[in-house]
């Protein structure tokens, strides 16, 4: 079980800035304390062939050269810095390396990444380049040079905002579907249209979230048969994001990570996992159910014996 982190390459952010930058490195920290069959790794970086799979190469020169005007780095939300640069190319490296793992041993992980409103020619909403996107990409160019059939790629967008750049760049693409549970009313205002989008209104509690979820699973996997799942697991449904507007509890979110976990390890589709969204209004919270996403994948994959985990973490069959 591998698990790969990008802490070590922080933003120098102003103060005050909203983004919970020092939540990567405490995840870290609680996986390698709490869950020492994991192996920790740091992230690989992702190379310019990699990204250009997605991204236009007018972008990423302009992202690694700091030419980036003021209107694109207000839409992103960082300001330019060679950290951000470094940083970013580790997520999306953290996330192929997560498929690789997955498909060695059922899921990997990516401790950052989810960065889903990066679009081909210009990032958003804190994401630079789009991690999903691009790995999705590399298994399916790593398979055609091995003289593979093209493998079907399932996204699975768990964070609270509708993954519009992903959504975006696998429109009209049948190897790639993308489904996404968001908040209706929430970022981003204007919603691309993806494969299969579910928008829950505001104050959206467990038993609705879980209903619409696998609904939702269920008509994906009538409609497409994925090789791979990349799952954006991300914490900002829960009841106290300050970014959510919805109210799932932190077993509410057991329930959503279990729901995903079960119906990929029955139908053996190995899963990659990356942390997307979290903003709550205390840190650690945050962190724990990040942490229970981790565990949740290790029961569900063989990885970790049921005792190992709370009797809350153990993953129910949902559908």
């Amino acid at each position: 079980m591998k698990a790969f982190y990008s802490d070590r390459f922080v933003l120098p952010l102003p103060a005050g800035h909203r983004f919970p930058m020092q939540k990567y490195y405490l995840l870290r920290e609680r996986v390698q304390a709490e869950l020492p069959n994991v192996e920790l790794r740091e992230a690989p970086i992702a190379a310019d062939f990699e990204l250009a799979r997605v991204h236009a190469g007018d972008y990423i020169e302009r992202v690694a050269t700091g030419a980036l005007d003021a209107r694109e780095q207000r839409e992103i939300g960082f300001p330019w810095s060679p950290e951000m640069v470094e940083r970013s190319r580790r997520s999306v490296g953290a996330t192929i390396a997560a498929c690789h793992a997955a498909r060695e041993g059922g899921f990997g992980v990516n401790l950052a990444g989810g960065t889903h409103h990066s679009y081909a020619s210009h990032g958003a909403g804190f994401c630079v380049f789009n991690d999903a996107a691009v790995a999705a990409r590399a298994l399916q160019a790593e398979a055609r040079e091995r003289g593979e059939p093209t493998p079907h790629i399932a996204i699975v967008d768990l964070d609270v905002h509708q993954g519009n750049g992903t959504a975006a760049i696998f429109q009209d693409d049948p190897s790639v579907f993308t489904l996404s549970l968001h908040g209706t009313s929430n970022y981003p205002f204007s919603k691309e249209i993806g494969d299969l989008d579910i928008a829950l209104p505001d104050g959206c509690e467990d038993d609705a979230y879980v209903e619409a979820l696998s609904g939702g699973l269920s008509t994906m996997f009538e409609r497409f048969e994925p090789a791979m799942l990349i799952y954006l697991a991300g914490a900002d449904p829960h009841v106290d994001d300050r970014l959510g507007r919805l109210a799932l509890s932190v077993d509410g979110l057991a329930r959503r990570d279990s729901l995903v976990f079960t119906a990929a390890s029955g139908r053996d589709i190995p899963v990659a996992i990356t942390m997307a969204g979290g903003y709550g209004r205390d840190i650690n919270v945050t962190v724990d159910i990040h942490l229970q996403t981790i565990q949740l994948a290790a029961v569900a994959f063989g990885g970790l014996h049921d005792s190992g985990a709370p009797d809350t973490l153990r993953p129910v069959n949902f559908i």
